[in-house]
């Protein structure tokens, strides 16, 4: 049964909305199907998840909104709920009348218990780290929802909430963590089960046979889009995206800051707004963007930052319309988001020689081409899951700053998701801007942060341990053992446990044999948890492998890659050096609440060669590189990047 739930609503668009040009595509199987076809899903219920709907590919059109036509051999491949790419088979226990159940050790055996084995092997504690800052996890997730869905975990928290009730002994989605008697963290208290679903899959959804390998469904398009601004149905951009005025998103000002537009009467988006000083909520073609606060806060600077873009350009441009200022605005904002990503988060993490000689960043500052139609624009189901790994380095406690960097307060992230209020009262939203990039980070180590560990959804359920649930749905989305991909990143076997020796520690391996009784049912997960990292980063060697395969994945896969040089609307060679000086710290620059001062590589602590610097003396980028001599004279204002005046929000003189 089709969801009937707000988070979902713009979809239903895509699906059900079809023009009479339109064209079927079986979502997961990428081959085109009739309208008698469609009119038979749309019968059967069946339509939402399992077919694609899109209009008719122009190869010298701008990137779509819906992701449809990135490949011009195949479509529909690049839209949502298209099927990801296993790098290796999955492993299952084998079929039964509930379907596919999670592996079994070798021997036959249940594998250790998720809980009982998380808290052996992944101990809780708070370590700051002395390398990154919490802008790192925040932009981590913010990443990660533009790729990756959420709706297993609605599923839990508000379709299925029963799981741990007698109810949910007779719903088969229903999958509750246990919680052992000598729990070290409940043993004195009645908590015994942790609620949670399985997996959303073709085979769930009705789109696949019950009798064939699950395969999970994800909704965002499998490419690096920006999804989580722009949606991903142009029908629902236009109405609750676009002022289809100068280029611009919707905006409203409010105390002097720009944000997305706001909803006040619906109560299922912004469910913990502590209400009636807390009303703000956005209204957006995601609404998802009210959710998690990395997520909340990137959707919020990527907003405005659009707005930035779309008002530079129409004063470098006068002749623009509305259209081609959008699309280009669009362009640009994707693009800086992709150059931070691979510039600068990527090395930051694992080493900036490292992923130049893997090839996902490019050697020299000029355009690169690496299109290769052959290789579909898809998501691994490995890169997908392995991103939790992800979970151990989150602070959950969100420290407060002023813009002289004084310490004010902090506030539980826990208790700030689904609740966008908090953001606009109090100046919560310039304190915790400035906090994210002056506090440290959590450790890169084997410790989880108690309330990630403990309460990670807040007070929306009771006892959310999201590292155990992390390792559950390893299991049920069948990742095979964590030694096959030692295997597949390494190229020799792995068959004992001796043979993990300059893999993890030591006293990590004596954990592991004690946990597990061959060295082949370790779990990916855990492997992932104890492993040593790879030499000049910060990231486990698998992870490392496996997230490099992906980014790679995602270069060599879009056809409208910002690099290209040959890619419909592409950058000329001088706006592309411009887009070169796109930094996370020009974007708080630009776009942050009281940011005039911050480090150049804000992801990183400021300290020796990254000291906190004027925003002035920052790279900005040089809007009149996108000058159309058609348009004439155009404005004689220097169009930098860059809110320098201490106003990041300039652009509300071209609309008011």
């Amino acid at each position: 049964m089709v969801p009937k739930i707000t988070l979902f609503l713009p979809l239903l668009a895509l699906v059900f909305g079809g023009e009479s040009n339109s064209i079927y595509y079986d979502s997961y199987h990428g081959v085109q199907i009739s309208e008698k076809e469609y009119q038979q899903r749309i019968a059967r219920n069946t339509t939402f998840w399992c077919t694609n709907v899109l209009e008719p590919c122009d190869p010298h059109e701008w990137r779509r909104i819906d992701g449809s036509c990135n490949n011009l051999n195949h479509p529909n491949r690049g839209m949502t709920h298209t099927p990801n790419l296993r790098l290796l088979p999955p492993t299952y226990a084998g079929n039964s009348k509930e379907g596919y159940e999670p592996r079994k050790a070798k021997c036959g055996a249940p594998l250790p218990p998720e809980r009982q084995l998380r808290t052996s092997v992944l101990p809780e504690g708070r370590v700051p780290d002395l390398v990154t800052t919490q802008l790192v996890s925040h932009f981590l997730v913010f990443l990660i929802s533009d790729v990756l869905s959420i709706h297993d975990t609605i599923n839990y928290v508000l379709w299925k909430p029963y799981c741990c009730l007698p109810q949910g002994k007779q719903d088969k989605d229903c999958i509750p963590v246990k919680i052992p008697n000598d729990d070290p963290v409940h043993r004195f208290g009645n908590l015994r089960c942790m609620k949670l679903t399985r997996p959303f899959t073709y085979q769930s959804e009705g789109c696949l046979k019950n009798d064939t390998v699950p395969e999970r469904i994800v909704t965002p398009t499998p490419t690096i889009d920006l999804s989580k601004l722009y949606g991903q149905v142009p029908e629902v951009l236009a109405s609750k995206g676009r002022l289809f005025k100068n280029g611009l998103l919707k905006y409203e000002i409010e105390e002097g800051r720009m944000w997305p537009p706001s909803t006040k009467t619906k109560d299922d988006l912004c469910i913990l707004n502590q209400k009636p000083v807390e009303t703000r909520c956005h209204d957006t073609p995601e609404p998802i963007s009210n959710s998690l606060a990395g997520i909340n806060l990137f959707s919020i600077w990527f907003w405005r930052l659009h707005n930035y873009i779309a008002t530079a350009l129409a004063k470098v441009n006068p002749c623009w319309d509305d259209d081609r200022l959008f699309y280009e605005t669009r362009e640009i904002n994707i693009a800086f988001m992709l150059q931070i990503i691979y510039y600068e988060l990527l090395p930051s993490l694992m080493g900036h020689e490292n992923l130049r000689r893997e090839g996902v960043i490019a050697s020299t500052p000029g355009f690169r081409d690496s299109y290769n139609d052959q290789v579909l624009p898809q998501i691994s189901a490995e890169y997908a899951f392995v991103l939790r790994w992800f979970h151990i380095i989150q602070e959950n406690d969100q420290k407060m700053y002023n813009a002289k960097g004084h310490y004010l307060r902090s506030v539980p992230l826990t208790n700030i998701t689904l609740r966008t209020g908090y953001l606009a009262i109090d100046n919560n939203l310039d304190y915790i801007t400035q906090g994210v990039f002056r506090q440290a980070g959590g450790r890169f180590d084997n410790l989880v942060d108690p309330d990630i560990a403990e309460i990670g959804l807040g007070p929306m359920t009771e006892g959310t341990d999201i590292t155990s649930f992390d390792l559950v749905k390893n299991r049920y989305f069948g990742m095979a053992p964590y030694v096959k991909y030692l295997e597949l990143c390494n190229g020799r076997r792995f068959t004992t446990f001796n043979d993990l020796i300059g893999f993890a520690k030591p006293e990590m391996l004596e954990i592991l044999k004690e946990k597990y009784k061959h060295v082949e049912d370790i779990d990916l997960i855990v492997g992932l948890w104890l492993e040593l990292p790879a030499e000049g980063s910060l990231l486990p060697k698998t992870l490392q492998c496996l997230m490099i395969e992906q980014h790679v994945r995602f270069l060599v896969s879009d056809r409208h890659w910002y690099e290209r040089p040959n890619r419909p609307h592409a950058f000329n060679l001088e706006q592309l050096l411009e887009i070169r000086k796109s930094t996370v710290s020009g974007l708080l620059c630009n776009v942050g609440d009281t940011v005039t001062d911050i480090q150049p590589n804000a992801f990183l602590r400021a300290g020796p060669g990254n000291e906190m610097t004027s925003c002035e003396h920052l790279p900005n980028i040089d809007f009149r590189a996108w000058k159309d001599p058609s348009c004439g004279g155009g404005s004689s204002t220097n169009w930098y990047g860059g809110a320098h005046d201490g106003n990041p929000y300039i652009w509300s003189e071209a609309t008011d």
